[in-house]
């Protein structure tokens, strides 16, 4: 009877566990949160951007609307010469 119990309680630890992990790991969106939105649905036209370049730097322009591509890496332009 004891070993039922055990075997029970563990068994729903470990759902209980997997379940929270399930809901609470980072999103594709999250991951490849580099967005370009463009002004509609022909995504002719963009007009914004954010998110983050291969080189790190932070990319943050226009506006965001309904109408994205999320994900890759944005072009890292290397700062001009002084």
């Amino acid at each position: 009877m004891k070993k039922t119990l055990r075997k029970l309680t563990l068994a729903a630890l470990v759902a209980g566990a997997t379940a929270f992990a399930a809901t609470t790991a980072p999103t594709q969106a999250a991951t490849s949160s580099n967005c370009t939105y463009y002004s509609d649905a022909s995504h002719t036209t963009v007009v914004g951007q954010y998110g983050k370049d291969c080189c790190n730097n932070t990319v943050a322009w226009g506006v965001k609307t309904q109408y994205s591509v999320c994900g890759g890496c944005f072009i890292c332009y290397p700062p001009p010469p002084r």
